[in-house]
């Protein structure tokens, strides 16, 4: 069977090797093809965005030309399982084809009203960064490594800024599976979470996994798996 490939779309702070641990156990149904955002990674050069829009239709420059070879699904985790669901609507609206599957980890729907509750992004450095530590999902020589701190926070930042400032736009749903995975000790509501059932017409598979909001660097293996056996079987269900 052909390859399929996989869209993945980096959380705050990440750049395209986000998910290096997601290719080394990826099974062979599955060829990933990691984006970065500008001002980070091979993109150090360009400036930030700070609009999840902006965000999403800087990778769909990206990923236009390449949506008609093969079948695709697209997933993303935190800030990128928002921008995954914005960069589908637009896939849909400018005519291409729907990925097979979207796929979201550690985020709440869209239409979600906390989004816009406690705006990190305007904490002092030091409440800044406490946030991020307590997430879990940078190193720990990375946050006390000064000169990488420096490099790391403006990023940071501007991504928290980009999630928090979205304001949800309701629309039809779309006529695409989505499989939403979240940790059992992530901050948000259930309620919350199963906000993403009104973004599509086919019933959301909704699932947990045991860890706080970086879980998916404990279950990189179970989550390409997930993805390879949802996405082949639906494939060939039709």
């Amino acid at each position: 069977m052909e390859k399929i490939n996989l869209i993945c779309l980096p959380f705050a702070g990440g750049n395209k090797h986000a998910y290096r641990h997601f290719e080394a156990v990826a099974p062979s149904s599955l060829r990933l093809l990691p984006f970065e955002y500008p001002g980070r990674g091979q993109r150090t050069h360009e400036p930030l965005l700070d609009d999840v829009h902006d965000l999403a239709a800087d990778i769909y420059r990206q990923v236009k030309n390449i949506l008609s070879n093969r079948t695709y699904a697209i997933y993303g985790h935190s800030l990128g399982g928002l921008i995954a669901y914005l960069l589908t609507r637009m896939i849909v609206e400018n005519g291409h084809e729907p990925p097979a599957h979207l796929y979201i980890t550690g985020t709440s729907g869209p239409a979600d009203p906390a989004r816009q509750q406690d705006p990190k992004h305007l904490l002092p450095i030091a409440d800044f960064i406490n946030i991020v530590r307590e997430m879990d999902g940078s190193p720990a020589e990375v946050l006390q490594h000064e000169e990488l701190l420096h490099y790391l926070e403006p990023i940071l930042r501007a991504d928290f800024k980009a999630s928090e400032l979205y304001r949800y736009e309701e629309k039809p749903p779309l006529d695409i599976p989505i499989t939403v995975v979240t940790g059992t000790r992530e901050v948000m509501s259930a309620e919350s979470i199963r906000l993403w059932q009104q973004e599509t017409t086919i019933p959301v598979d909704f699932r947990r996994m045991p860890g706080n909001h970086f879980f998916i660097n404990r279950f990189s293996y179970e989550l390409m798996q997930l993805i390879a056996k949802k996405t082949v079987t639906q494939i060939k269900t039709g």
